[in-house]
């Protein structure tokens, strides 16, 4: 049998149960589109392209050259290459957004109705979305709750393995191609931005192995200090399906100590599978107030603010320090994003949906449900979400998690010479003692655009005006 396998956010060979199952039927054609007809609003934003183009060229490596690659409407192209090639069967891994799941339902209708047996699978998921429901059938919208069902019916597979040598390939006569894409940017300024990141199913076992071998025995207590880097930096391997979620978890087992580190790493994990079982139960949740008060919130529109928050000058150096982090190297530091969240939905008062967007084009890991899901948490009006009142204040959070200012001083070394008493009130220290540091506040670093007192104050009004406002 000629089966057509459909890779999209499954960019690996092993534990891939759509390929394993197109390899045990025969020959194999692999494919990957660039599907157009996604709607503007959810394609890749730049660094995950960039992520992608590199991670693509990983994939057709382990291929032998032979993945075909294609941009134009899936629909379309898959009816073509089954036709061309006479294939007899179609397989893929599930998808969860919206749009993926009602172009798949259509595809997979039009495909049958040809006579080709077509088969989707969980490749990306611990769970699916519709079995992590309450016993009433009603989505678990508290995270608690959630994990403690996951974990009472958590029954991990082995991961699958697939001999590469021995994959058979449907010949073909596809030419377009990786650059037929047209991923990367005309000026390639992702070069820098990926120095520290291997893109591909190899750099992510590698990353992998690394979180294990030192990452993990601080997990717990590390993974909230920026400097120590005691996080897995799996979040954009696990987007793009270069590893799974079960082959994480098995190596995360059997390979590190059950101990609290474990548990926390597992948790993580299943947060995961919760902002998907958000955005599988709730479709609108990248544009959409999951608590519908908020749709009162009286936001700010500032353009000046937000390009400074954007660009990393806003005077609070742990913010500017994040925002830099993100331009730089396509990723943040988490306990970082909470911070910078929460400056921006809270002491400048700008619409999550600003940061939701900014963050989709800059992140590596940009990922619908866990994007979506993190800024509605940030922003108060997600589920399970931080109270709106709760606000992070940016200098106590650099001094406490950055408090040798290692992480701080790495992404806003105008401040490296400032000592560690003035380093995130940059605008308390004396002018002898910033100019000994080659520093001329206003200057070379700018003064802070709010005040955290007053800001916090004026969040705070707003937040009530909501409620008045929610209450007709």
């Amino acid at each position: 049998m000629r089966t057509l396998h459909w890779f999209r956010n499954d960019l690996r060979l092993q534990d891939n149960p759509a390929l394993l199952a197109a390899c045990q039927q025969g020959a194999v054609l692999p494919v990957f589109i660039l599907d157009t007809d996604e709607p503007a609003r959810s394609a890749l934003g730049g660094a995950s392209r960039a992520w992608l183009h590199r991670s693509l060229t990983a994939l057709n490596a382990s291929l032998n050259n032979n993945l075909v690659m294609l941009k134009g409407s899936a629909q379309t192209l898959i009816p073509d290459l089954c036709a061309r090639y006479q294939i007899e069967a179609v397989t893929w891994n599930r998808g969860y957004e919206p749009w993926t799941i009602q172009r798949d339902s259509g595809l997979k209708t039009a495909l049958k109705a040809r006579g080709l047996a077509v088969t989707s699978f969980n490749g990306a998921l611990l769970f699916e979305p519709w079995d992590t429901v309450k016993k009433d059938g009603f989505p678990y919208r508290v995270y608690t709750p959630f994990y403690k069902h996951c974990m009472a019916n958590l029954s991990p597979r082995i991961p699958g393995v697939l001999n590469a040598t021995r994959i058979r390939v449907v010949p073909h006569a596809e030419q377009a191609g990786l650059e037929s894409l047209a991923l990367r940017p005309p000026v390639t300024w992702d070069d820098a931005m990926l120095t520290d990141w291997t893109p591909g199913e190899q750099g992510a076992q590698r990353r992998l192995q690394h979180f294990l071998a030192t990452g993990m025995g601080d997990y717990r207590e590390g993974r909230d200090f920026p400097a120590k880097r005691s996080v897995s930096g799996l979040s954009a391997h696990l987007h793009f399906g270069e590893i799974s979620p079960h082959q994480v978890l098995a190596s995360a087992r059997a390979e590190s100590p059950s101990d609290d580190n474990q548990a926390h790493f597992i948790k993580e994990l299943v947060w995961r599978e919760f902002s998907y079982n958000l955005l599988y139960h709730f479709p609108t949740l990248q544009e959409k107030n999951l608590q519908a008060k908020f749709d009162h919130f009286p936001w700010e529109a500032n353009e000046a603010l937000l390009k400074a928050w954007q660009t990393g000058q806003t005077g609070y150096p742990i913010v500017d320090a994040g925002m830099r982090e993100l331009w730089q190297t396509g990723s943040m530091h988490n306990r970082v994003r909470m911070i910078v969240a929460s400056f921006l939905v809270k002491n400048l008062r700008l619409h999550w949906h600003h940061g939701e967007r900014w963050f989709w084009d800059c992140l590596v890991d940009a990922d619908l449900a866990s994007n979506s899901a993190s800024w509605q948490w940030a922003a108060g009006c997600g589920c399970d979400a931080a109270p709106y009142f709760r606000i992070f204040n940016p200098t106590t959070q650099g001094q406490r998690f950055d408090p040798d200012g290692e992480y701080t001083r790495r992404y806003v070394p105008e401040l490296l010479g400032l000592p560690n008493q003035y380093l995130y009130e940059p605008w308390a220290c004396p002018v002898e003692i910033s100019r000994a540091a080659g520093i001329v506040m206003g200057k070379d670093y700018p003064a802070p655009i709010v005040e955290v007192k007053a800001s916090r104050e004026a969040a705070l009004l707003a937040f009530s005006e909501m409620k008045r406002r929610a209450a007709g």
